[in-house]
């Protein structure tokens, strides 16, 4: 009985909760405090030259049932988790370095006493207590599911979101920052990472600037690629299955041949509140490649179930010539109990990266590997 109450009150908050539904008249006052500037910020790229060992955190979709009346409980858990873990890594060869979140940080951000009561100070134990630089990706609840820039109610929590981030983007005027977009990149010695905007992926400016980015690397410098955004690619859950979002689709159909022609390594999202993982392997003048699809969402939300398969051969007969095939190595489960909140902890050591999922709470056993590790390679084993 309780597992099946459980289902039903996480089917009920995925309706409601909905930036275009139960919260569309979202108050515009207040301020919106920012989160605090990392204690110990990333270096300068030159700076991290030659750098290659190290580690970062991942995870995505911390919005609360509360947001705005008390602090996110099932966040906090996870984020005391992530300090706690980033504690022991300081005395390894792979200290962690940054935290990546995939968006929806509350649940409408147009109302700023969702950020200021139930998110910043939360975050704030991540850039004080861990001491680490940490970069949002904007989600459908952070800006709403407008899929044009210009959309009025997007402004609103572009503002809100520029706000609480005003201390964590690169700054306007930046080479790795996007003008008047909440699109960005960094790097930290032989890694480069971009976050961009997947509510408005069908927009040709962001494409443009995120190709550009792409194609002014040094990759004898940069061996490792990774890019993040909210909405996944190719998913299990209520957001994909059988049905497919008009960013999902777009994403597939611009964001993915993009990748491969660049070698990205990893594609994390959230969207989904589980975890999935699948493997794209393709062939191309270099030999066999793979590109990681990692989909977590398991920072706070309510947890998700597997919902149907996605029906991946359009994609895979679109690209036969690059010999396109897609793997699923980890499965969300059938029910929302089985799941996990989770963070992903990847671990960076030359060209080579590691991942391994980190449950808490009840969730501290969560495999969803046979193990709770996987390794990531860019040529196929």
């Amino acid at each position: 009985m309780k597992l099946t109450l459980f289902v039903l009150s996480a089917t009920l908050w995925l309706t409601l909760s909905s930036p275009l539904t139960a919260q569309t008249a979202a108050p515009t006052d207040g301020v919106v405090r920012a989160i605090k500037a990392p204690r110990n910020p990333l270096p300068s790229e030159a700076d991290s030259l030659g750098v290659n060992k190290f580690s970062f955190f991942v995870y995505g979709d911390t919005r609360g049932r509360r947001d705005g009346y008390e602090p996110q409980a099932e966040h906090s858990m996870v984020v005391n988790a992530m300090v706690q873990h980033a504690k022991r890594l300081e005395k390894t060869f792979y200290p962690l370095r940054f935290v990546i979140q995939s968006g929806d940080g509350v649940a409408n951000g147009r109302i700023p006493a969702q950020w200021n009561i139930s998110y910043t100070d939360i975050i704030n134990k991540l850039t004080q207590d861990a001491g680490v630089p940490y970069y949002l990706a904007p989600g459908n609840h952070d800006l709403t599911s407008a899929d044009v820039h210009e959309d009025a109610q997007r402004q609103i929590g572009l503002r809100n979101f520029y706000a609480v981030n005003a201390e964590l983007l690169p700054r306007e005027g930046s080479p790795r920052r996007m003008a008047g977009y909440p699109v960005f990149s960094f790097a930290y010695g032989n890694t480069f990472v971009i976050g961009f905007d997947s509510n408005i992926a069908g927009d040709e400016k962001q494409f443009d600037w995120v190709k550009s980015q792409l194609e002014g690397l040094n990759r004898a410098r940069f061996t490792n690629v990774i890019t993040y955004a909210h909405h996944p690619a190719f998913s299990s859950g209520p957001h994909g299955g059988a049905h497919v979002e008009k960013q999902t689709q777009t994403i597939r159909d611009r964001y993915m041949p993009l990748f491969r022609r660049h070698h990205v390594k990893a594609f994390f999202a959230g969207h989904e509140h589980f975890f999935e993982h699948w493997v794209e392997h393709y062939e191309d003048v270099m030999g066999k490649q793979r590109l990681d699809h990692i989909t977590t969402g398991g920072g706070g939300a309510p947890l998700y179930a597997y919902a149907g398969d996605p029906d991946i051969r359009p994609y895979v007969k679109q690209y036969e010539m690059e010999k396109v095939q897609l793997e699923r190595l980890a499965k969300p489960p059938y029910e929302p109990g089985d799941g996990a909140f989770h963070y992903v902890h990847v671990r960076v050591d030359g060209e080579h990266l590691s991942m391994e999922v980190i449950g808490v709470d009840w969730g501290r056993d969560y495999r969803p590997y046979r193990s709770n590790k996987m390794d990531l390679s860019n040529q196929e084993k």
